[in-house]
């Protein structure tokens, strides 16, 4: 399946690192296409000015999908106008932006309910609904 390449028009202070990242986009966004395999791009780890950035948030525009997460920091994660892309970013204690990364998923990991908290809530659940029953057992006995 071959996807169309994300046009982006660089001026101003831009390095036109918006127009590469957008190609590395498309590119992965293929192979998730074809093989469902992810990827994901260090945005912090990039030679990026605020510029770059505004250019890029903007021309990936925000899907129906966010997500706010309070977990050592504010994160912030919203699925982009296009389906599969992720914009993921985590504010540390101060605030400010620790990491950022744009993930090409059908679904980030941040968002996927840990294996081991799922197996806690069903026991959890069990020994509230256990609790309920009992309790409503024993309330009826009284009246009668």
């Amino acid at each position: 399946m071959k996807l169309e390449s994300i046009p982006v028009h660089v001026t101003g202070s831009a390095t036109g690192m918006a127009g590469a990242i957008l190609t590395e986009i498309a590119e992965l966004l293929e192979q998730l296409a074809d093989n469902n395999m992810s990827g994901a791009i260090d945005l912090r780890g990039l030679p990026m000015t605020e510029e770059d950035r505004i250019r890029l948030e903007d021309r990936l525009g925000r899907g129906e999908v966010s997500a706010r997460l309070d977990v050592a920091g504010m994160s912030e994660v919203w699925e982009t106008s296009y389906p599969g892309v992720w914009w993921i970013r985590h504010r540390g204690g101060d605030g400010q932006i620790a990491a950022e990364e744009i993930a090409v998923t059908q679904i980030p990991d941040i968002l996927v309910s840990p294996e081991e908290d799922v197996r806690a809530a069903a026991v959890r659940i069990n020994a509230e609904l256990y609790s309920t029953e009992t309790s409503a057992s024993e309330e009826e006995a009284s009246h009668v």
